[in-house]
């Protein structure tokens, strides 16, 4: 089994974006394997406070070690939750804290999850089809391969993973069922896409792409967590979100853009008249990506994109 230890994705540029206070409070809501919030840690000071979330178990397990490793204040300055981010509001609320000063967001499947093959969510290893980022979960890619109707999965794929030859990929995995592993599925989608065999991991990491997302629900409740962040923001608080294809992206710069400029009123009027106020200041008009030296460490990163605001407010 790989293990939690790649290089955080865009670490120097969160660590910036957050404007780390020493005695804050900060929660990542995307633990992985620690590296992000690690970092953060270390920023803090003895009144400071991390909190760690994430739905995979093994993230919990690699993220304490990790934490409690590098961590000068061992136990005394983070708190892990094994939950989804999505529900933050009520993690906060269940921890007694009203308001933090900071979110960091790293989404999408992490290079642990890619790199065990038994977890199902590669493309180039063997292994049964399952995908979900919490075990605790009963649908998986199996379910969603072999029991979803061709028209919801022409709708996923579509949808999530942009696909161009969605519709023979479908009618392929629909002839082929049941399909129960990895490169089964693979080599279907190879066969149904003209030269899938010169090039057969483009339209499979897509396909794979949308299945993780809709066995994950990754887009659902993303809005509406920023929306909760945001109101759980103390003034002058930060919200980083890194993201990794355009679906997220379109979604956090969509969030943002809304609650920086939330007036609805026509532009032919001379005034605001809906009186809703903004409560956010985009502090990155374009989102911040990898330079060639991480690049060079992480070809994952290359992808990465970080969009950060600011919660509008006078300082407490």
């Amino acid at each position: 089994m790989s293990e939690f230890i790649h290089q955080p994705v865009l670490l120097d540029k969160c660590l910036e974006g957050l404007n780390i206070k020493q005695n804050g409070i900060y929660v990542d809501g995307t633990l992985g394997g620690g590296g992000h919030s690690a970092a953060i840690v270390q920023r803090l000071g003895s009144n400071g406070l991390l909190i760690g979330i994430d739905r995979d178990g093994d993230a919990i397990s690699a993220g304490e070690r990790r934490l409690k490793s590098e961590s000068p204040k061992i136990g005394s300055s983070f708190i892990l939750i094994r939950d989804k981010h999505e529900n933050v509001k009520q993690i906060l609320d269940n921890l007694s804290i009203p308001l933090v000063d900071g979110f960091l967001l790293d989404l999408g499947v992490s290079s642990y999850q890619l790199d065990t093959p038994e977890r199902g969510f590669s493309y180039r290893y063997d292994a049964p089809l399952d995908m979900r980022m919490d075990d605790r979960s009963t649908v998986s890619a199996y379910d969603v391969v072999n029991g979803y109707l061709e028209g919801d999965l022409i709708k996923i794929i579509s949808n999530y993973g942009e696909e161009r030859y969605v519709k023979r990929i479908v009618r392929a995995i629909c002839k082929n069922r049941p399909i129960k592993t990895t490169l089964q599925l693979t080599q279907i989608i190879a066969n149904a896409v003209p030269g899938g065999h010169i090039n057969p991991g483009s339209a499979a990491m897509r396909t794979f792409q949308a299945i993780r997302i809709a066995v994950n629900e990754e887009l659902i409740d993303l809005a509406q967590t920023i929306d909760d962040m945001t109101t759980l923001l103390k003034p002058k608080g930060r919200i980083c979100i890194i993201t990794f294809h355009s679906l997220e992206d379109r979604i956090v710069k969509r969030s943002f853009k809304q609650k920086a400029d939330p007036c609805e009123c026509s532009r032919k009027l001379p005034y605001c008249v809906c009186r809703k106020k903004p409560t956010l200041s985009i502090i990155t008009k374009k989102p911040l990506t990898s330079d060639p030296e991480e690049l060079a460490l992480n070809p994952r990163a290359h992808s990465a994109k970080l969009r950060i605001a600011e919660r509008l407010g006078e300082q407490i």
